[in-house]
């Protein structure tokens, strides 16, 4: 009897029950139901949102693969996605959740102009994919490591996407939401259990200190990864958390901004513990397997050695930290196009009828999309962040919207992120672009140089008054009740 199995199974069937259970609370609202839970999700599924978009691969497999050679310092990635959910909560979460958008290009092209609006789409996708091509990345590996029988590598990953795209397609944003809580609470019982047992399995604290290379600083909470990289995951993270359409998406789909803002405040304590604990299996790792050729199977490795139940209910938290941050990657895609691209350019008279049916398709379009791409990707942290550093742009852009709106003229957006994204660019393909330890450190100060200079030479204003307009509304806002 193949216990891991058996539990992993049950996971997936409770996931589709919930998911089923979802098409209630989404058919009502057409397409906003199913992209935007009709607007109406309380805090605590809020705070599940964003906990689930922030512990994926990168927060479990890509942290112990990180701490398998620099300690528990890896953990503080999650601390830095923990410090960007609070900063969201605190600053821009209740304004955005005013406003009556869908997504980020949306309030650009409100202020820019269409040009900016086609950029910030194209830009926020790059985004989304890369992060969602990473889930079924790491999913194919914790499948494939854990039960390599039944799982080969390209099997894993089918299994991962199949099972990701169909919680998207059947329940939508409501299905995210639900089966995130249990998502949340299988991630925290999986890793603490599995940690618990493969510390105990290798004879204590003491003994896995013993066991480690003496010259490494494993329990330094920053020299294992270094100050200057530890700095740059946190520039990353409270910049991309407040512009990525992912995790933006979670305050329009809020009951109203108060309920947003507790939501991301509440999601970051979930979200800080996480990181430390997956780093522990690095950790664990590198005693008892020192000298593994992949350090992605850090993780994987210890869990192995764990007895089968143990195994079993670790490998659905991992499991769960995959799906619960794909599912959301989706339907941000998915809005983004629908909302953006084919309103716009395609067809502006959508029938909410035609608007689900869309999403639905433009779903299944990425996934393949994304799931084509997965396979070219290596390296799931450092690839992550250096997609997320994209969003320096539209956080600048956000930012000066929101609390400087004098300072933004008409063509701010386009310059703005085209240099954003010229940055990205050179810095993958022109190694001597490499002057600093990460790519945000170029993103910021040339972003934002590039703000000002537009602001000099651009005689435009942006067309801020819609903005004004709407953050001026009260709770008897439609948009409150």
């Amino acid at each position: 009897m193949n216990i891991p199995l058996i539990i992993v199974i049950l996971y997936i069937v409770m996931l589709f029950g919930v998911s089923w259970y979802s098409t209630k609370l989404s058919k009502k609202g057409g397409a906003e139901g199913f992209l935007l839970a009709g607007r109406g999700m309380p805090a605590t599924v809020v705070a599940v949102m964003v906990a689930g978009l922030a512990v994926g691969g990168a927060s479990t497999v890509g942290v112990a693969e990180s701490a398998y050679t620099k300690g528990i310092s890896a953990g503080m990635y999650n601390a830095a996605w923990a410090a960007g959910a609070a900063f969201a909560g605190l600053v821009v979460a209740k304004k955005f959740r005013k406003m009556t958008i869908t997504t980020v290009p949306e309030l650009l092209g409100n202020c820019y102009g269409k040009s900016g609006k086609l950029l910030g789409v194209v830009g926020q996708l790059v985004i989304q994919m890369v992060i969602t091509s990473l889930q079924y990345i790491a999913g194919a590996s914790i499948l494939n490591a854990l039960l390599p029988d039944i799982f080969s590598f390209k099997i894993g990953m089918l299994t991962t996407a199949v099972v990701f795209v169909s919680i998207t397609l059947i329940g939508g944003y409501w299905a995210a939401g639900l089966s995130n809580i249990i998502n949340v609470v299988v991630i925290y019982i999986g890793l603490i259990i599995g940690a618990i047992a493969a510390v105990h399995n290798v004879g204590g604290m003491s003994n896995i200190v013993l066991k480690l290379n003496p010259n490494t600083p494993w329990f330094n909470p920053v020299a294992g990864v270094g100050g200057a990289v530890v700095l740059a995951w946190f520039v990353v993270m409270i910049t991309q958390s407040m512009s990525n359409q992912a995790v933006v998406q979670v305050s329009f789909a809020a009951k109203n901004g108060n309920t947003a803002r507790k939501g991301y405040l509440l999601g970051a304590l979930f979200i800080l513990p996480v990181g430390f604990i997956a780093a522990l299996y690095g950790i664990v790792a590198a005693a008892e397997f020192p000298g593994l050729p992949n350090a992605a199977m850090a993780l994987p490795k210890v869990v192995m050695s764990l007895n089968p139940f143990v195994a079993g209910i670790t490998l659905s938290g991992l499991w769960a930290a995959d799906v619960s941050t794909a599912v959301g990657l989706l339907l941000g895609s998915a809005t983004l196009v629908i909302n953006d691209v084919m309103k716009v350019y395609v067809k502006t008279d959508l029938t909410k009828k035609q608007e689900l049916l869309y999403s639905r398709v433009i779903i299944l379009i990425i996934s393949i999309i994304t799931y084509l791409l997965a396979s070219t990707v290596v390296g799931i942290l450092n690839t992550l962040l250096i997609g997320l550093s994209l969003t320096t742009a539209f956080t600048i852009l956000v930012i000066f919207t929101m609390f400087a709106p004098k300072l933004c003229k008409k063509s701010a957006a386009v310059w703005t992120l085209s240099v954003g994204i010229l940055i990205l660019v050179a810095w993958v393909f022109i190694p001597q672009t490499h002057i600093v330890s990460h790519p945000i450190y170029l993103e910021w100060p040339l972003c934002l140089v590039t703000f000002f200079l537009v602001y000099i030479f651009d005689k435009r204003p942006a067309n801020i008054s819609i903005i004004d307009n709407t953050l001026k509304t009260d709770n008897t806002s439609t948009l409150e009740n």
